[in-house]
């Protein structure tokens, strides 16, 4: 299955008859998208009653990725985080079965300490199994010695658009373990804003088990861009 979906459950009101049904925005939005990715948790924590509740309220093959905190990527920089990550995942692996993914977006002013990210990438995986994905945004972390970190701790290196200044174009393209890949599409060339055509929707390279998650949420394109892929990708 190719999960398919947006940052955020928010239905505009024009994408309103898009989502039928009675219910929450997230049960609506479940009905028609098989996968949504939690940005929210980044900036505050949620309790573990509030990712079971969103558990209950989306079907059984729905999954969430669920962004980690800047306390822990931005702040502490990947160092002496065991605490908070463990405090993180018992939150949201009240989500069970549904926790997708875990997404872990790096500042772009830190740059690759191999020391410090293996110590993270065990502690994270000595506590989770299940897939998780790395947006890394400083040159140093597009390197061999990256993408060894990145496989040896199965770590899909996140494809971006539009890409960061100052990184290869390697960027653009998934890399790191290649059990999976996830798509992160911001907005090009207007980051959150800007709409992505029917000819770029098609040409992505998805395969099974793929995440492909829209960004270019400000005027709603996220949305419109996610149920226009080709319908046999929603597939299960």
């Amino acid at each position: 299955m190719i999960r398919i979906g947006t940052a955020g459950w928010a239905i505009r009101r024009e994408h309103g008859e898009a989502f039928p049904g009675a219910g929450s925005h997230l049960a609506r939005y479940a009905g028609r998208l098989n996968a949504v990715e939690i940005n929210s948790s980044f900036y505050r924590p949620h309790r573990a009653a509030t990712y079971a509740r969103w558990a209950r309220e989306t079907p059984a093959d729905f999954a969430f990725a669920v962004k980690m905190p800047r306390a822990i990527t931005h702040e502490a920089r990947l160092k002496d985080v065991g605490e908070a990550l463990r405090r993180f995942l018992g939150e949201c692996g009240a989500l069970g079965s549904k926790l997708g993914c875990i997404l872990v977006q790096l500042p772009p002013s830190l740059a690759l300490e191999a020391a410090t990210a293996e110590t993270f990438f065990a502690d994270l995986r000595a506590l989770y199994p299940g897939k998780a994905a790395c947006e890394p945004r400083h040159a140093s972390w597009f390197t061999l010695e990256a993408e060894g970190l990145f496989r040896r701790y199965r770590f899909a290196r996140v494809a971006a658009d539009p890409i960061p200044k100052a990184v290869p174009e390697d960027a653009a393209r998934p890399g790191g373990f290649d059990g999976f890949a996830y798509w992160r599409l911001h907005g090009s060339p207007r980051i959150y804003y800007s709409n992505y055509d029917r000819a770029f929707l098609e040409a992505l390279p998805l395969k099974d088990s793929d995440w492909c998650i829209f960004d270019n949420t400000a005027l709603g394109h996220a949305t419109a861009n996610a149920l226009a892929l080709p319908a046999q990708r929603h597939a299960g």
